[in-house]
């Protein structure tokens, strides 16, 4: 069955806008596992704007699942991440004035910086995975730079408003997926999926992870976030009736 990781940026971006004590991401990760989230995604932004390193070194302690450390190739933060030794990184371009991340990072025209980033994170033991558009070109870099996983961002996938452009996206994400796995490098999808159009998502042969944060952080403000995981996690397998019992 395709792993689900819960990203909980959101629940610190609401504590950060009032600089509260809550909601606190760390309770939100306990949540979001006794929901049934197979790993927590969270990312540590140069600017600090939700998640605090105050939070990553705790949810590094009570995570019972897998930690997912998203983040800029970044110096200081991957000193961090050194002392953190997450469960996997996740490198992600980042820009400050963005409201969320936008596109992947493009390893092609970045390969020193990322292969200098990849080789530090690597020789401590992590396992490390690209946030790139689904890019043949873009994969076979990322074999190239000594990668575990590929995530493929299907922000283009999410936002296609017609039957026509949403067939173009799931097709390159199909061919992405099947090039990846051909690589050797283990296909994770996320960025704005939600709990329609997760749908033919999971039926993409060979995905191994996809991971889903505003969407489910969104649900959780009526639902509760246990419920609201629990509901992607149906949503997720409603393809697989043999998964079903053990929901």
């Amino acid at each position: 069955m395709i792993r689900l990781g819960v990203n909980i940026d959101h629940v610190a971006t609401l504590r950060q806008a009032r600089r509260a004590k809550e909601p606190d991401p760390v309770a939100a990760a306990v949540l979001a596992e006794l929901g049934g989230a197979d790993s927590i995604t969270v990312h540590l932004r140069e600017d600090r704007r939700h998640i605090q390193d105050r939070d990553v070194y705790l949810l590094r302690e009570t995570v019972r699942t897998r930690l997912n450390l998203e983040m800029a190739c970044s110096d200081e933060i991957i000193a961090i991440a050194l002392k953190v030794l997450p469960d996997e990184i996740t490198l992600v371009p980042e820009k400050r004035q963005e409201l969320t991340t936008e596109g992947g990072l493009d390893i092609v025209a970045h390969a020193d910086t990322t292969r200098s980033a990849v080789e530090r994170l690597k020789a401590a033991g992590l396992h490390v995975s690209l946030f790139i558009d689904p890019d043949l070109a873009q994969l076979d870099m990322a074999k190239k730079l000594h990668a575990d996983a590929v995530e493929f961002q299907t922000a283009a996938y999410s936002e296609a408003t017609t039957a026509a452009q949403v067939a173009v996206e799931l097709a390159k994400l199909r061919t992405a997926t099947a090039h990846a796995l051909q690589l050797g490098l283990h296909p994770h999808l996320g960025h704005g999926l939600n709990y329609q159009n997760v749908k033919p998502i999971v039926r993409i042969h060979g995905v191994v992870e996809l991971n889903i944060g505003h969407s489910i952080v969104s649900r959780a403000v009526f639902a509760g976030l246990e419920q609201a995981v629990r509901d992607m996690k149906l949503a997720m397998s409603e393809h697989y009736p043999h998964t079903r019992a053990a929901l």
